[in-house]
């Protein structure tokens, strides 16, 4: 139990991390790279004339994000609880 909340937390802050890391370097030219995204969007809709039901399923993945995850997880796998 406790390695599994331990591993939620490392990949919470790895996408944490990576989405400021991503906003810190889209302004500078040499950094730009790690702001680059793409957007995975699903969204299933439902109409009954009575009961409309929208779900809107939005994943935005930058290089920074790829990058601190990958390193949120080698963390995780060195660290001995």
């Amino acid at each position: 139990m406790k390695n599994a909340l331990f591993l939620c937390f490392c990949l919470l802050a790895g996408v944490i991390a990576g989405g400021l890391l991503a906003q810190l370097c889209a302004g500078i030219p040499a950094l730009s790279w790690l702001a680059y995204s793409k957007v995975l969007r699903f969204a299933p809709q439902l109409d009954l004339s009575v009961l409309r039901l929208n779900l809107d399923f939005v994943l935005e993945l930058s290089a920074a994000h790829i990058l601190t995850l990958a390193l949120a997880i080698f963390v995780y796998r060195r660290v001995e609880i």
